[in-house]
């Protein structure tokens, strides 16, 4: 038996070695020192809980404010863009306030008049084709009659359509619908509100408001955040100048239709067609192309269907030829990234991600452009795009036909490496 001491322990011996063999484990339903929960894990729990809320709560607030957000971004593109006028106006005594109030009012003048004149000419255009419906009903079920030969009546016709299914339930549609399209109408008319106010403020409170911002930054940053405020402001209006002169165009151009096909109020029509093909994204050309259809439908059905050729081949004309020049001219972007920054602030912000993405892309392009260290480049050929002799296909071919084949059991000098040729001391 092993010995032990008083206590009634087992004695150590002494390794061999001269070392002691290392204490046994503690008892499972003991714990240690070294098993408890360390104190720092409470905390870390609360902290990760507390980091998961805050961005939940963040998220939400965030889709919640979305609209305001984007009211905010529209409204201070439109305060980049009067930008010039203001600063004009005070430069030349008067104060910021009222010039950027004088701008605003020149402009709601202006676009109440427009609307206002389109409104009534609008008005009486449907009057009109109210009362004359019957006579095209009775042109079209007489040429009706003479290609087909059938035997429609005007009666039996509007009989079919009142009694139509089709009818009621349009009736009943539009009838439950007026009280949402009247919450839109409200909507809309506070959204436009909404950033009429914030253009305002960032318009004549524009130096205090970049004091502020400079404020908060170091002299070095200052300098960058009011060069990029600069270029905003010029490429944003060189984004309008090139929608206004697109617009003048489109205008112009669809004058001259409208008055070769005689059809009334030729000028009103084509600013119509001018503004908003250019100034409401996406849908504008189709908006803008179905007035002018409607009142040339008043004058002949069919002067409503050349309208509609014109509206779509001058549509493709302005996409593909016009705007991607004009647009590359006044904000000094490519067309290909124009037309691609349009198709992603679609994506990202739809009908007002299309209005301000290729001026907030200028901006930032001539924004970074400070900062990239640009090299003189080789003067090689293939920069130009022009490739070196006997590099393309038709070189080679050249070469091959010209040059004459082997002899066969033939073998080519010593020397020569097998090109043919004789070399020095050959023989």
């Amino acid at each position: 038996m092993a010995r032990t001491d008083e206590t009634g322990e087992i004695a150590r011996h002494g390794s061999p070695f001269g070392t002691t063999p290392p204490d046994p484990p503690p008892a499972g339903g003991d714990a240690g020192a070294n098993g408890r929960m360390p104190r720092w894990l409470p905390r870390a729990l609360v902290l990760a809980l507390a980091l998961v809320g805050v961005f939940q709560l963040g998220s939400w607030a965030f889709h919640q404010l979305t609209g305001l957000l984007v009211n905010i971004l529209i409204a201070f593109f439109l305060a980049l863009a009067i930008e010039p006028a203001v600063s004009w106006m005070a430069s030349r005594g008067l104060r910021r306030g009222l010039a950027t109030a004088l701008v605003f009012f020149a402009v709601i003048i202006v676009s109440a008049g427009f609307v206002t004149l389109l409104g009534s000419m609008l008005a009486g255009q449907i009057i009109k084709i109210v009362e004359d419906f019957p006579n095209y009903l009775d042109s079209v079920i007489n040429w009706i009659n003479a290609h087909f030969h059938t035997e429609l009546r005007r009666v039996d016709v509007q009989e079919g359509l009142l009694k139509s299914d089709w009818l009621r339930n349009y009736v009943q549609n539009s009838a439950t619908g007026v009280l949402d399209v009247s919450a839109q109408v409200l909507g809309g008319l506070f959204q436009l509100l909404t950033i009429t106010l914030f253009s305002f403020y960032f318009a004549a409170d524009g130096p205090r408001l970049r004091r502020a911002l400079c404020s908060v930054l170091p002299p070095a940053r200052q300098a960058e955040v009011l060069r990029a405020w600069e270029i905003a402001v010029i490429k944003t209006g060189g984004y309008l100048y090139s929608r206004g002169l697109m617009a003048l165009i489109s205008g112009i151009a669809h004058y001259i239709l409208l008055e070769f096909l005689d059809v009334p109020y030729a000028p009103v029509l084509a600013v119509w067609v001018g503004l908003v093909s250019q100034f409401i994204p996406t849908i504008g050309t189709y908006l803008a192309g179905a007035l002018p259809m409607l009142i040339a439908f008043t004058v002949d059905p069919w002067y409503a269907l050349w309208v509609l050729i014109f509206v779509v081949v001058y549509q493709q004309f302005e996409n593909y030829v016009l705007q991607p020049k004009l647009t590359a001219k006044t904000v000094d972007i490519h067309p290909a990234v124009a037309f691609g920054s349009v198709i992603a602030g679609t994506a990202l912000l739809g009908a007002v991600g299309a209005l301000i993405a290729i001026p907030a892309v200028a901006t930032l392009q001539a924004f970074l452009g400070a900062y990239v260290k640009r090299y003189d480049v080789t003067d090689d050929p293939r920069v130009h795009g022009h490739r070196g002799r006997g590099q393309g296909l038709f070189a080679r071919a050249r070469e091959l036909w010209i040059r004459p084949p082997d002899q066969p059991g033939k073998k080519p000098p010593e020397g020569t490496g097998g090109s043919g040729r004789s070399g020095d001391g050959a023989d």
